[in-house]
């Protein structure tokens, strides 16, 4: 069963990967979404954030404290950007909150799974 959570890492980290990339090419569109000044850089940021924690957990270095720095992140994201969306009269952006919550719910999941790998503590 050891392959199980190796494909699962790969499975989790291209999408994220794939989100940072976005972020790169539609920062613009994007950064009307941002809750706080700065726009476009923060679209920018988070999506070098991403980059960061997909690479990350596909070398296998920081992993841990990758996956849960991004799961932060995300719930920030659920939070922060989408919640406030949906509170505003977007129903839409419903489904970008449970996305997000879920996505973080996964983050938190593998930083255990790989601190047992690594036969730490899990956090």
């Amino acid at each position: 069963m050891d392959t199980l959570p190796k494909i699962g890492r790969f499975l989790f980290a291209i999408p994220m990967a794939g989100f940072g990339v976005l972020h790169f090419l539609m920062g613009d569109a994007m950064a009307g979404m941002v809750p706080i000044p700065g726009g476009v850089i923060w679209v920018y940021l988070t999506g070098v954030a991403l980059l960061a924690a997909a690479t990350s957990i596909i070398v296998g270095k920081h992993a841990v404290l990758a996956t849960q720095l991004l799961g932060l992140m995300l719930l920030i994201f659920a939070v922060s950007v989408h919640l406030m969306a949906v509170l505003g009269g977007d129903q839409a952006a419903m489904s970008m909150v449970l996305k997000d919550t879920a996505l973080a719910g996964g983050a938190f999941i593998l930083s255990g799974v790989l601190a047992a790998e690594e036969g730490g503590s899990e956090v």
